[in-house]
């Protein structure tokens, strides 16, 4: 039965609360050459390799909210909007070119009537090059406060839904909600992309599933999607009802961004731990091979805007609240914090560390302020009210105990502070703490750094003389996202009130010459590091994961939010009945090479032994004098003689070809291989295997294989990695090679590859005048790419003097040396057995074979 996580997104919007409106009128289409503009209706790009005739560099930004601040005139009934120069969004048009043409697609934060919809989105459209949209309000309370606010933020957090006090169960109402939130999402991009030459940026975790509904509407679409809240450890993440379906979605994009290389790590290991993804690097980019396409992952945290920063620091009044502040604390040091009021800020537990910095300083008390600067919640709860209420008690006890007449060692400023009053703080501030418990990368640390760098103007307000040397300095929470790339700064783990105590005191007391080293540190990277750098580098190394969009064939597969797209080689094609059995009944002398495992047995499957229908294919196949079949495999030859008895006339390859013979009744060939390297490598693999829980070795006659398939999946990989240069290291002198593959390590003689059997049996057809004029090769995994690979340079080769008809293919879609490809088991039994009622004469009888494999022809 499919699992109802796995239904179509369609069937997900259905219900009286999840009906959409249509849009009154899809949006013109942008003009992208001169005196014309294209159509709101495009065709599927699916398999098209048309470009657009003319480039017009533009860039999609998709995100929650607007850059906008939206008004209502009550006076002259109509809506007043402005940009909101604090928005990220629109300060990351730094990072492109003056000629790039940016259009947002959001929601704005007000209700628009459903009768001004229509006028209000040609009008952001012409004004801001903004896009609007419009989610009913049933829709977005459940989309936003529902299932982002109180089941994605706290769980990529790390706060699992243990107890309702904390956390709220999983409600798949709220996750209906926020799907269909994003496709109305996805519809508003669909309305104004070019997808052949537009970029599109997709921000944060409120849009996790939008680019599986563009990739399933445009194939090749160019898209990137930056996360910056934390990605959770596996563990965590792991308990999300719709893991898999938020994980495709993020895997249907061409570029994932991190602030860190912790939540890029994470995310990696759930992909490698839920999908069976590897990834590895490639010129210095890790990437995902996803069904054909590489999905890149981009590690760089965001950035301050310079310009902005220093604009507000420049103000006057900005310079008479820094004088304010500076003749208030006269004679102390101020501590400064600035952070949002919610559970995972920490302010509390930086109170407590205050409080015992006091408690165990005796000559501090009098001396030193902490001033606390609290921002809005951006969610309400219980759980706000809470730690608002822990935070107004702390500190009212510290203010009792160490406060006098003339001294509040706390200072908490709850209520909207304005940015030159933050910014006067921060030129104050002799030290800065961000004591987050969890935070996806917090900007506070680095506006504290470029405020202390400060300006002419602000020194002569200060009375600072413009050649004196900066200071500043940084305590941290380990578990910030910023926290990296400060290394100048004293990080500390917020829980361990002691050890916070001390590193603000070491802040406090160090010495001006390392303050200042710190300082020039810290600003030289964030002013070199600033948004305008970050949106650069994420569009030009997305610009980098696109450009070969156009040298694959695509095509999609799978249903609802399990939807992804295979890309392939263009000569890459599914592997027809009738072509090859066309082929097969003209030719007189045939060579057919078959792996085992995967191939004409399932991979999944306990039961190794053959059924009785692949022994009678197989005997029809190779009972057939045209025909030269051979079984290749990696099993042992004991194995594959106790199946494959009833085959008389079938040659085997085992262990990759290291045992051969022609027939039941020939005697076994074999490699002339000094094996004494078992004995310094099994050794060895008996260490790792000890070590790893879940592995176990397999004893060949002439190779050993480490498994680690039963394993944890990170650390039997690392294990894998490790055993690997072991063994080579070991093994450096001796006839073996190492090679890893899917879940093993294996040893085995030089030159022993299933490639070495395809060319010996051709190469004796060859020589015995008997050249094959049809050669077929069908394997699933990656020893069977060697045998491809051999039998195109073996017919390739002078001997040769007429080209056969050749049929390399692989089982399941993916990347391969073959030409073709069959989805499964299942299809290589159907080619198999049309291969076998085309034999004549005919070997067993068609009726009875026609209804022994009914279900697979």
């Amino acid at each position: 039965m499919a699992s109802r996580s796995s239904a179509n997104f369609f069937d997900l919007a259905s219900g009286d609360i999840l009906d959409i409106p249509q849009t009154p009128r899809a949006l013109p289409r942008m003009m992208t050459v001169p005196g014309i503009i294209s159509d709101g209706c495009r065709s599927n790009d699916g398999d098209s390799d048309s470009m657009s005739s003319a480039f017009h560099e533009r860039k999609i930004i998709v995100a929650n909210m607007l850059p906008l601040h939206a008004q209502r005139d009550t006076t002259a009934e109509k809506w007043c909007f402005s940009l909101d120069e604090d928005s990220l969004l629109l300060q990351l048009k730094d990072g492109f070119s003056p000629e790039t043409e940016v259009i947002y697609v959001g929601s704005l934060n007000v209700d628009v009537e459903p009768s001004e919809q229509e006028e209000v989105t040609q009008r952001l459209l012409e004004e801001f090059k903004c896009v609007p949209t419009f989610v009913p309000c049933e829709i977005q309370e459940m989309f936003y406060h529902g299932f982002c606010k109180q089941q994605l933020w706290p769980l990529f957090h790390y706060m699992l839904p243990m107890c309702p006090d904390h956390a709220d169960r999983f409600d798949r109402q709220l996750w209906q909600a926020y799907v269909s939130a994003n496709k109305i999402f996805a519809d508003k991009v669909m309305e104004v992309v070019n997808p052949e030459d537009d970029y599109i940026w997709v921000q944060d975790y409120h849009l996790m599933v939008l680019p599986t509904f563009l990739r399933k509407r445009y194939h090749r679409v160019k898209l990137g999607f930056f996360l910056h809240s934390p990605f959770p450890s596996s563990e965590i993440y792991r308990t999300l009802p719709v893991r898999d379906e938020i994980l495709k979605g993020l895997l249907n994009c061409d570029l994932i961004g991190f602030h860190t290389f912790d939540y890029a790590r994470h995310f990696l290991s759930c992909c490698s731990r839920m999908l069976g993804l590897d990834y590895e690097s490639k010129r210095g980019h890790i990437g995902l091979d996803y069904f054909g396409r590489t999905v890149y992952i981009k590690i760089l945290p965001v950035g301050i805007h310079m310009g902005r920063l220093e604009s507000v620091l420049n103000l006057s009044s900005t310079f008479a609240k820094a004088k304010e502040v500076q003749e208030q604390f006269k004679g102390k040091k101020v501590i400064l914090g600035v952070d949002d009021m919610d559970i995972f800020k920490g302010i509390s537990l930086k109170l407590l560390a205050f409080e015992h910095l006091l408690q165990h300083q005796e000559d501090l008390p009098g001396k030193l302020v902490l001033v606390q600067i609290v921002n809005p919640a951006r969610s309400s709860g219980k759980d706000v009210q809470e730690a608002k209420r822990e935070t107004y008690l702390t500190a009212e006890r510290i203010n009792q105990i160490y406060g006098t007449s003339d001294y509040e060692p706390v200072i908490l400023i709850d209520r909207p502070v304005a940015r030159y009053e933050k910014t006067a703080y921060y030129a104050v501030a002799e030290c800065c703490i961000v004591n987050a418990v969890r935070d996806g990368m917090n900007l506070v640390p680095y506006k504290y750094i470029v405020c202390r760098q400060g300006s002419p103007g602000m020194d002569k307000a200060m009375g600072i003389k413009a050649d004196s040397p900066r200071t500043s300095m940084l305590v941290v929470s380990e578990f910030i996202g910023c926290s990296p790339s400060l290394s100048g700064a004293i990080r500390v783990n917020p829980w361990d009130i002691e050890a916070v105590a001390e590193a603000l005191n070491v802040a406090i007391t160090m010495s001006n010459s390392e303050k200042e080293l710190r300082h020039e540190k810290h600003y030289r990277y964030v002013s070199s590091h600033d948004v305008a750098y970050w949106a650069h580098s994420f569009m030009q190394d997305l610009e980098r994961a696109c450009q070969d969009h156009y040298s694959k064939r695509c095509w999609g597969i799978g249903l609802g939010l399990g939807f992804r797209v295979i890309a392939l080689s263009p000569s890459f094609r599914k592997l027809s009945v009738d072509h090859i059995v066309s082929s097969y009944r003209r030719t007189q002398r045939r060579a057919i090479f078959l792996d085992y495992d995967g191939t004409v047995v399932p991979q999944s499957s306990m039961v190794k032994a053959p059924s009785a229908e692949v022994i009678s294919l197989l005997n029809a196949l190779s009972n057939e004098r045209k025909n030269t079949v051979y079984i290749v495999s990696g099993r042992g030859r004991t194995s594959l003689c106790e199946w494959l008895a009833p085959c008389e006339r079938l040659g085997i390859a085992a262990e990759h070809g290291y045992f051969i013979r022609d027939c039941k009744t020939s005697e076994w060939d074999h490699l002339d291989s000094d094996l004494e390297w078992k004995e310094i490598a099994e050794p060895v693999m008996q260490l790792y295997t000890e070590a790893t829980d879940g592995s176990f070795i397999e004893s060949k006659e002439s190779a050993l294989v480490w498994h680690h398939y039963d394993a944890d999946p990170d650390f039997g990989s690392c294990q894998a990695k490790e055993l690997l240069d072991h063994l080579e290291s070991v093994l450096a002198n001796e006839p073996a090679v190492v090679k890893r593959g899917q879940h093993i390590v294996e040893v085995k003689p030089q030159g022993v590859t299933k490639g070495l059997v395809a060319a010996k049996v051709l190469s004796m057809m060859v020589e015995s005048g008997k050249q094959p004029d049809f050669v077929m090769c069908i394997g699933d995994d990656r020893s069977d790419e060697d045998m491809f690979e051999s039998i195109l340079s073996t017919i390739s080769s002078p001997s040769v003097t007429a080209a056969p008809d050749i049929f390399a293919c692989t089982v399941g879609q993916k990347p391969s040396n073959a030409k073709y490809y069959l989805d499964d088991t299942a299809d290589v039994l159907k080619l198999l057995g049309g291969l076998a009622n085309a034999s004549n004469p005919k070997p067993i009888d068609t009726a009875q074979f026609q209804l022994s494999f009914g279900s697979v022809i």
